[in-house]
Parts: structure tokens; sequence; C-alpha cells
């Protein structure tokens, strides 16, 4: 018996060594389909979940606890046939910040055109390099994006070989009939996601994620003043990304994610006047869409 249970031990400490990269929580609605059996959404929402958090992403063996956080909400608004949907997709990853309790987002971003054929009981193929449905990929795509923001925020350019494995799954779709995969249907979509993500002309975006993230916001907990002067000069990386390239997807995608927690860093009563003008009016220029926001960085 005493053998039985040691062994059973071990086994569960091999398990959390393998453990798998995601920790993903997937909700799947459709409130514009009423009177549809409601089940299929709830296979979706299954298969979803277990693609992204049961699949082995990278060769690291990451611990339970150092599992990436993200959440997809999938929202459904048309049934195109018996097996074929269209809707929305709404990606958040959130990364713990170190010695706190507070998480901060590293992507909040929405797929507008998450089109997919779905039969339940059927398996969810996907092999790197290879398009089996626009399905798969496209959550293949996703999941190499989260897990190269997370790794970009913890080591200077450490997200790089999975942006690279996002880049393969694009190329592997350029011939598939539904968009979003192709350089020519437009310049924001996921062919210039991980296009940005990789064009050496935008290394100040890794290297913004690394600063902001890990000399910044995982030093403020010990040294406040430190960690946000950080913060700050990452912010200058940004502002000359904006300067080469105003209309570059990847910025709106990153101040999406960030822009109310900068107003928060910025507003607080212990940032020196003069600071809160310089970002204030950093970020009005770089993301003049919302000036307002930044605005009220210099209170009332």
């Amino acid at each position: 018996m005493k053998k039985i249970i040691i062994a059973f031990f071990l086994f569960l400490m091999i398990l959390e060594g393998r453990a798998q990269e995601l920790n993903c929580q997937v909700t799947v609605n459709a409130p514009k389909l009423e009177g549809t059996d409601r089940r299929v959404f709830e296979a979706i929402q299954k298969a979803i979940y277990e693609f992204i958090n049961n699949r082995k992403w990278t060769n690291y063996n990451l611990k339970n606890e150092e599992r990436i956080d993200c959440t997809i909400l999938v929202t459904i608004n048309d049934r195109l046939g018996s097996d074929e949907f269209q809707g929305t997709l709404n990606l958040v990853l959130r990364r713990p910040v170190m010695n706190s309790a507070y998480n901060t987002n590293l992507l909040n971003y929405v797929e507008k055109d998450f089109q997919f054929r779905y039969v339940e009981f059927q398996p969810m193929d996907y092999s790197d390099g290879t398009f089996s449905s626009n399905f798969t990929s496209m959550l293949a795509f996703y999941a190499y994006m989260v897990i190269g923001f997370q790794f970009d925020s913890y080591s200077q350019d450490g997200g790089r070989p999975f942006f690279d494995k996002a880049q393969a799954v694009v190329n592997a779709a350029q011939n598939a009939q539904e968009s979003g995969w192709k350089g020519f249907e437009g310049t924001r979509n996921r062919y210039w996601f991980a296009e940005n993500m990789l064009n050496p002309s935008n290394s100040n975006i890794h290297d913004f994620l690394y600063k902001y993230h890990r000399l910044g916001l995982d030093q403020m907990y010990d040294k406040l003043e430190t960690g946000r002067s950080s913060i700050t000069e990452s912010l200058d990386l940004l502002k000359s990304t904006y300067d080469a390239k105003p209309d570059l997807y990847v910025l709106t995608i990153i101040l999406d994610a960030k822009r109310d927690e900068l107003v928060n860093i910025y507003s607080d009563q212990k940032v020196p006047p003069m600071e809160k003008a310089t970002v204030s009016n950093l970020l009005k220029e770089i993301d003049p869409a919302n000036s307002s926001k930044y605005q009220s960085i210099l209170g009332k």
C-alpha cells in the first residue's frame, strides 16, 4: 500500500511538471439566436476550452501556478448553416504583477470576423504548418499570440519564437476561403497583427512590453518611483513607433489594453505635475481619439 501511495504522488508530481501553458476560461453565448438549441453552444464552448487548455503549445514545462491566465468570450451573432457560425471573439490576457495581487492586461483584443464551422464530436484537428480549418487555425493563432505577449513581458524579446509560430499559422492559411489571413484584405487583421510583431522596424514594441512590465510594474511594489519612471520611459518607445508608423495596427492593440491602466497610474496624487503633463500630452498625441481620458490625468 505504501508503494502505491508513493507511486501515486510521483505521478501527480510528473503531471504538475508537465502542466499545459494556458489556463483559459471560455464562454460562448448567442444572445441574438433565440429558439436555437443551446446545447450546440455548450458543445462549442467545451471544444474551445479543451483545444486551448489541453494542448501543449511550447517545449516548456510550466508548473500549474505558472500557467498563463486568459479569457475568451465568443459571441455568436449568426448561424449561417447547420454547422457554420459567425460572430466575434474577445481575448483578454492578464499577467500577474510581482509582489502584488494586481493583474495587468496585456491584451484586450476583439476578433470581429470569427467565422467557423463546428460539427459536434468531430475532432479538432490541428498541426503546425498545415491548415485544417479556420476554427482551429484561429484558435492556434491567438494561443501563440498570447504566449508571445506573456514571454515578451518577462524577458527581452522573449516572445519572438511564438510570434514566429503565429506567423506560420498565417502562412499556412493563405489559401483559406475565410477572410483575415491575407495582407491585401486590409491593415487590421491577423496577417498584419503577426507582421507587426515580427517586422524588425517595430522592435520598440518588444522593448516596450519588457520595460513597461518587467522593469516598470514589477518594480512598483518595492520601488514605486523607479518602476513608474521605467513606465514613463517605455512610453517614449511607443511614441517613436507612432512617429514612424502612426497607423500601425499593434499600437492600437496595445493602447486598447493599457489605456485605463495608464490613466490610473498617472492620476495618482504622488505623481509630480510635470510628469503628469508630459505623459498626458504624449498619450494624447499617439492616441488622439481618447484625448479626453488622458486629460483626466491632470485632474480638475
